[in-house]
């Protein structure tokens, strides 16, 4: 199969011809139709999540056919269309697992990461790790569902009951949880880069009630905000803008580090927390709700072999919503 291969961070992708991967028992063997490229493919790339197996094939917005099963194999069969999200193992035994918090996993395998991605023609996948996907989407356009989609509803979650909410970072992630809060009745106030009028009016598109840079005050107290944008100085920014009692949600894997900065602006019980991953429990609600709103990805695909380029733009912003490659 051909794959585009990570061998040492910081490097261009390379890609080559390599042996077919044959499924182990639990795994199913996927023709990968689609595969989204996030923001944390970009960490691994660029060095800063610093435990890759190397050489790695990144990638964990896998949607694909399966096409073998390996032996022991009795939830998945042959033809059906499925996902492959970030998630890909848990230990099972540790007390995070035992106690309904898989994706703080002490030993867990991270598709992209420590286990071969979607960036390829053909992936390996552990049967208990993937989803069937829902809805009329097309392979391109579910492949942002299986991070943009899960980490950004778990993402929502963990801001509660939040009426006003403000989202920092206008991309692939955002643009999917915007439509989900406003299927819920909540207002979006959406903060971009500063001077990008570009993604404020992609923003506003997505039917957020008020866009500005990330540097701005909204015109209004919010409830909660969800940092997308891996920028640690945004963390005191949306202490400002929220409420007291409300709640900062930091979703990435990845944060440049938060400068001091004032008790008072976290005082009144406001709340800092982070996301960590995603549950298969995050990914099974999801995926059934996303079809019901319905969601739309907005996409833009590129070529297997086209991955540095898709990568460089993701990396300098120039992507509005999902890039996703298409083998």
């Amino acid at each position: 199969m051909h794959a585009m291969i990570l061998d040492r961070p910081g490097s261009p992708l390379v890609g080559r011809t390599v042996e077919d991967p044959e499924p182990a028992p639990g795994e199913v063997l996927i023709a990968v139709r689609a595969c989204g490229v996030c923001r944390t493919d970009l960490h691994i790339v660029d060095g800063e999540l610093t435990a890759p197996k190397l050489p790695i094939i990144p990638g964990h917005e896998i949607v694909g056919e399966v096409l073998a099963t390996g032996r022991d194999v009795d939830r998945i069969a042959v033809g059906d269309r499925v996902g492959v999200p970030w998630l890909g193992h848990t230990c099972g035994h540790c007390h995070y697992c035992r106690h309904g918090q898989e994706n703080l996993c002490d030993d867990p395998g991270f598709t992209g990461y420590t286990i071969d991605g979607g960036y390829a023609e053909l992936a390996l996948a552990d049967q208990h790790y993937v989803f069937p996907i829902h809805g009329d989407y097309s392979d391109a356009e579910a492949a942002p569902l299986l991070c943009a989609g899960l980490i950004g509803h778990r993402a929502l979650r963990m801001a509660g009951e939040a009426r006003r909410l403000g989202i920092y970072g206008f991309g692939a992630a955002a643009h999917i949880v915007s439509q989900v809060a406003a299927f819920e009745g909540r207002e979006v106030f959406a903060f971009a880069r500063p001077g990008d009028t570009d993604e404020q009016a992609f923003a506003a598109r997505q039917g957020a009630r008020w866009t500005g840079g990330s540097d701005e005050a909204p015109p209004e107290p919010l409830d909660a905000a969800i940092l997308f944008a891996p920028v640690g100085a945004l963390v005191p920014a949306a202490l400002r803008a929220v409420r007291k009692g409300g709640t900062v949600v930091c979703a990435g894997i990845h944060m440049s580090d938060i400068p001091s900065f004032p008790y008072d602006i976290l005082w009144g019980e406001r709340v800092v927390r982070s996301v960590a991953n995603l549950t298969r429990a995050d990914g099974e609600e999801f995926l059934a709700l996303a079809p019901r709103i319905p969601v739309r990805t907005q996409i833009e695909t590129f070529r297997l072999d086209q991955a540095n380029d898709a990568l460089t733009r993701l990396r300098d912003g120039r992507i509005n919503g999902a890039a996703v490659l298409v083998p």
